[in-house]
């Protein structure tokens, strides 16, 4: 008996190693190593990888929350300045907006001007962003006669950007010509002081858009950024901004796709927003 546990322990704890187990080791053992170390190079090469990803990440959402954002004109209100489909970089600390971090003083800021191509949220729908060019500034004095802007009683030169194309017809500036008086005010409007910390906004095409006009001035904490630079301007179809389900917009991102090449119109890329 004694014997038989004297043997079962030193079988546990010295097991003898045969000729062909020590030949498996002496010609496996090798191979076996430099499979451990390319594994552990994959795992490192994965978490390397996987780690760039998300300091890219970081930094794109950093980026387009504070700094530059991107946007697409999915309305013709602004040609021919912004065609339908141009997509946008937009300066987003251009005006020293405040944001979660607060005012940074290491980023260069200035004053809204007059003639900005500005983006803001909308002041009868604050959820949807609009884009359209500063016309007045607080304090200015607004006016439109006969489709003829004047600020502060000047008239405004804006023939190369501002654009009228109904030229058919003036609205006259009398009487009650629709319900809202809105076929009045698109062609003579105001005067109109613009209130403090608001600014007044048209857009390029005149005769068809929908504007301070219409909707009076937007408050300061509402502009979001200035157009800066059409990155790609796409003429096929262009999505409403509306969610249709995915289905939609899977089909949507197909037509895109195949018409990629065809439909972009490429001298329009890269175009700074004047």
């Amino acid at each position: 008996m004694l014997a038989a546990c004297s043997l079962h322990q030193t079988s546990l704890t010295e097991p003898k190693i045969g000729k062909s187990s020590a030949s498996f080791l002496i010609g496996y053992g090798p191979r076996i190593s430099a499979r451990l170390r390319v594994m552990e190079e994959q795992k490192h090469w994965l978490r390397e990888y996987f780690e760039a990803l998300l300091i890219a990440g970081i930094f794109l959402g950093f980026t387009n929350t504070f700094l530059i954002k991107t946007f697409y004109i999915p309305s013709g209100s602004m040609e021919n300045t912004l065609l339908i489909g141009d997509h946008l970089f937009v300066n987003r600390y251009i005006f020293g907006l405040k944001s979660g971090l607060g005012k940074s003083e290491l980023l260069p800021s200035r004053a809204v001007r007059h003639g900005d191509i500005v983006i803001f949220r909308s002041p009868e729908s604050p959820t949807t962003d609009l884009v359209k060019r500063c016309i007045g500034l607080p304090g200015d004095r607004i006016k439109i006669v006969n489709k003829q802007l004047f600020i502060n009683g000047v008239l405004a030169e804006e023939d190369f950007y501002a654009s009228h194309k109904d030229t058919n017809r003036t609205f006259p500036n009398r009487g009650q010509l629709d319900r809202d008086n809105r076929a009045r005010k698109r062609d003579n409007f105001g005067p109109f002081v613009v209130p403090k910390e608001h600014f007044f906004f048209l857009g390029d095409n005149r005769d068809y858009s929908y504007d301070s006009r219409y909707w009076g001035a937007v408050p300061r904490h509402y502009l979001k950024g200035r157009a800066l630079m059409i990155y790609w301007s796409f003429g096929g179809e262009t999505p409403d901004g509306q969610w249709d389900g995915w289905r939609a917009k899977l089909s949507q991102i197909g037509r895109t796709g195949t018409g990629f090449f065809s439909l972009t119109r490429w001298r329009r890329s890269f175009h700074l927003v004047r």
